[in-house]
Order: C-alpha cells, then sequence, then structure tokens
C-alpha cells in the first residue's frame, strides 16, 4: 500500500520569527535570487511570468511578515492563507503574471488593451499541446470590470502524468494569445528543469 506524499504547503513552524529570520536573511535572499532568475520568463516587453514554488513563498511570507511587524500565530496564518495556493503540488505548476507598466500612461493604454489576459495564458508542449492556465475563484471575484485587467494574476496549470513527461522531453512555451499581445517565449532548458521539480513527487 502506498502513501500520498506530504503536502509541499507551509506550515506556522516553516517561518521563522524576526530575529531568527534576520539571521538567515542575507543568505537566503541571495540563494532566492539565483532560484528565481530560473524561474522568471519575460513575454514581449511588458509582461513577466514567475513560477512559484514553496521557497519563493516562504520569501513572500517572511518578508511581508518583516515588514508588517506581525508577531502573532493569527497574523502569520493569514499570510500563510494568502499565499499557501501559490505553492504547486505535483503535477502543477502556479505562477504570477505581472504586467510592468511604470508609467501612468502605460497603465492607461494597456490595462483597458489586455482585457481578458487572465484567460490568455497557456504553456505549449513539443506535441502541440496546450495546458492553459487557470485562475482561482478568489482571484476571478477580484475581477471586477470586464474591459480592464489587472497588473497582477495568479494562474495555476494542471498537467497529466504523460503531459508532465512531454514536458520533460521537449521544448516548452509561454504563449500569449490575448489579441492586443500575441507573444510566445520559449523556456530556457535550465527553466524546464527547474520546473519539473514542482511537476514531479
Amino acid at each position: 500500500m502506498t502513501t500520498a506524499a506530504p503536502s509541499r504547503k507551509l506550515t506556522l513552524d516553516d517561518i521563522a520569527d524576526q530575529r531568527a529570520y534576520e539571521r538567515e536573511r542575507e543568505e537566503f535572499r541571495a540563494r532566492m535570487i539565483a532560484v528565481k532568475r530560473l524561474r522568471r520568463v519575460a513575454i514581449g516587453d511588458i509582461m513577466t511570468i514567475m513560477f512559484e514554488n514553496r521557497d519563493t513563498m516562504r520569501l513572500q511570507i517572511q518578508e511581508m511578515v518583516r515588514v508588517e511587524k506581525v508577531l502573532t500565530d493569527e497574523g502569520v496564518l493569514e499570510e500563510l492563507k494568502a499565499y499557501n495556493p501559490m505553492i504547486p503540488e505535483p503535477g502543477q505548476l502556479c505562477a504570477t503574471l505581472f504586467l510592468e507598466l511604470t508609467s501612468e500612461d502605460q497603465v492607461r493604454e494597456w490595462l483597458p488593451k489586455l482585457a481578458g489576459l487572465e484567460n490568455s495564458i497557456s504553456l505549449q508542449l513539443s506535441d502541440g499541446t496546450m495546458v492553459p492556465g487557470t485562475i482561482d475563484a478568489q482571484h476571478a471575484a477580484g475581477l471586477t470590470r470586464d474591459d480592464v485587467t489587472a497588473a497582477v494574476h495568479y494562474l495555476t496549470f494542471n498537467f497529466t502524468p504523460a503531459q508532465v513527461e512531454v514536458f520533460a522531453t521537449g521544448a516548452v512555451s509561454v504563449v500569449c494569445s490575448q489579441p492586443n499581445y500575441l507573444k510566445q517565449t520559449e523556456l530556457a532548458d535550465t527553466t524546464r528543469t527547474e520546473l519539473l521539480t514542482d511537476l514531479r513527487p
């Protein structure tokens, strides 16, 4: 009889208190910069997708707790509730999609032009299969207007076991099919190898 693999989600025990985090922060952040470099992919000039994992989410929570001076278990639990959904389980990739808009003019131009963006991102495998990114109900509820998009989106890509093996053996591209931003970026081999650590148990 096989037992289920342990969940990758973070718990209170995984989040260091502030003094302990200050001791590890410099080394941890330096290590995570290198990890994030592998996991961040530019899609054209104004869009970036960041594939998240347990460590990137731990960094996010630790930094939020540090900045907001959260000292209670209840406060940390709120951060865990917000960020744990972005930690992929085997067979999943989770990603944050950013619009890199640096001026008010760009915001006014692009947020309406990219309406529906959250439903326009897929991963194309070497056999032509498209694995669509989906948004969770909570994120969808926050998108209150159909004629404009948000600058940040949270996406999950769900793979079958067969699709994971295709991902492992051939080129993979991130595809944006939004009519005003038709872009495609092939993942570097180093990125694809890194992401296999999410997809496989």
